[in-house]
């Protein structure tokens, strides 16, 4: 009888590591907090920590991506399932999208955050709202759609930009179709390129806890626990409303396609635990890739579900964007109507489809929302500037996982993958980075 492999002690263990390093940076932070005084040591000058190792994730995505959907698509024997999971992945995004940004409408208007606040808005600082709304012009539909197409076929690596990389990967795998009988050694060798990078992954990954710890004790030196004041309401609120969407919206979701939400969270909570640390749902985006793969969803189908979802699929910025907006709207004693409330959910239903999951990209898509929305003072934003990364790690959260529960429903409408299949995989916990499938290796189907 075979014997089982040795147990991995505890503090190697990389969530129990990214977990002690966040608690180490808050306890840093709290009592290294920023001061008037630049002699004084800074919890921020650790800030560094965190801008490297985020760095260090984004140099291997494009890439990691790019030879995912090639692979993935360039080897599907039947190229109208491109289409069929290109249509089934979008209908999904702009339901549960929806939902997400109505139950932030409904929650916010029960709560009433923002009463009481009477907030003068000739006491704000007018360039924090102006230089967003400036920045949120860009978000514009025309902008958005020009922005997909990127200048070269190496800008869009440079730049990191999800989508044009997409692009790039799409028409690359049409290319490979057309070759012929020369297109298995092509396929071959990025199969071969996607190992090597998803190698440097599993080396960049255990540096992990440093860039969490830097984060955390960043952001709780620079702007402290207790400096929140009338604003804990409303963050109590949108955290609430996060966990309640999770677990009864995408639980139900996940419950008709066969699995349980909460065995899914607890197979991705390094990735959790490492967008916590991070603020960022980038960093886990390469783990996602291979945990969706180890489940059984072909390679095809999540490279093109994953990557599109960073920026239609936003589930915790759409909760907070409609949250924020009528808060500020309270805030200011700002009269919204129901007429004015569907309007600017309409618009948020567009304007939230040019976010992306880095730190920020949200407060740009809120600051686009208010400017079409008459009454509301862009230069409220000023309010939610001390909290907003305390919020993005949450609005981070709640993206990474509505885009690996899209992945799990999409692999199980185009039959992929079975629910004993899932729930088998669920129950075994998550495998090891060495464990994990390489590009174009999915878990055989049960």
């Amino acid at each position: 009888m075979q014997s089982a492999p040795p147990r991995t002690p505890w503090y190697r263990i990389l969530y129990v590591q990214v977990l002690i390093a966040v608690a180490l940076g808050i306890v840093i932070g709290h009592f290294f907090p920023d001061t008037p005084n630049p002699k004084d040591w800074q919890a921020s000058s650790l800030k560094p920590l965190a801008d490297g190792f985020i760095r260090l994730i984004k140099m291997i995505i494009a890439p990691i991506v790019f030879c995912t959907v090639v692979h993935g698509l360039a080897s599907m024997s039947d190229l109208k399932k491109l289409g069929r999971v290109g249509g089934k992945t979008l209908l999904y995004f702009e339901i549960v999208s929806t939902i997400a940004l109505v139950i932030g409408l409904v929650v916010v208007n029960v709560l009433k955050p923002g009463e009481g606040f009477n907030v003068d808005v000739a006491t704000l600082d007018p360039q924090i709202g102006k230089a967003y709304a400036e920045k949120a012009h860009s978000l514009s539909t025309t902008e958005f759609l020009l922005n997909i197409i990127p200048t070269s076929f190496f800008d869009a690596f440079a730049k990191g930009d999800l989508l044009q990389v997409l692009l790039l990967a799409i028409l690359t795998a049409f290319a490979l179709k057309a070759l012929g009988d020369r297109a298995p050694r092509v396929i071959h060798a990025i199969e071969t390129a996607g190992q090597l990078f998803f190698g440097i992954m599993a080396f960049v990954v255990k540096v992990a806890p440093i860039g969490a710890f830097g984060a955390m004790a960043f952001t709780v030196g620079a702007y402290g626990l207790g400096s929140l004041g009338n604003l804990l309401k409303l963050m109590g609120g949108f955290y609430l409303t996060a966990g309640f969407f999770v677990c009864v919206v995408l639980g139900l979701i996940a419950r008709v396609a066969g699995f349980s939400i909460f065995r899914y969270l607890a197979y991705i909570k390094e990735e959790i635990l490492l967008v916590l640390g991070t603020s960022s749902s980038e960093t886990a985006l390469p783990g996602m890739i291979q945990k969706m793969q180890r489940l059984g969803c072909a390679p095809g189908t999540v490279g093109l579900v994953i990557p599109t979802g960073y920026s239609f699929n936003l589930d915790g910025t759409n909760i907070y964007m409609t949250m924020a907006a009528l808060f500020l709207a309270q805030a200011t004693n700002t009269p919204l109507d129901l007429k004015h409330q569907l309007s600017l959910l309409l618009v948020a239903m567009i304007s939230s489809k040019g976010a992306s999951g880095v730190t920020g990209a949200g407060f740009i898509t809120r600051a686009a929302t208010l400017a079409v929305v008459p009454g509301i003072p862009i230069e409220s934003l000023a309010l939610l500037v001390g909290i907003d990364r305390f919020m993005s790690e949450c609005r981070a959260i709640t993206n990474l996982i509505g885009n690996g529960v899209a992945t799990v429903v999409v692999s199980r409408w185009e039959g992929e993958v079975t629910p004993e299949h899932l729930r088998a995989q669920l129950a075994a916990g998550p495998p090891s980075i060495a464990e994990r499938p390489v590009v174009g290796e999915a878990a055989p189907v049960d």
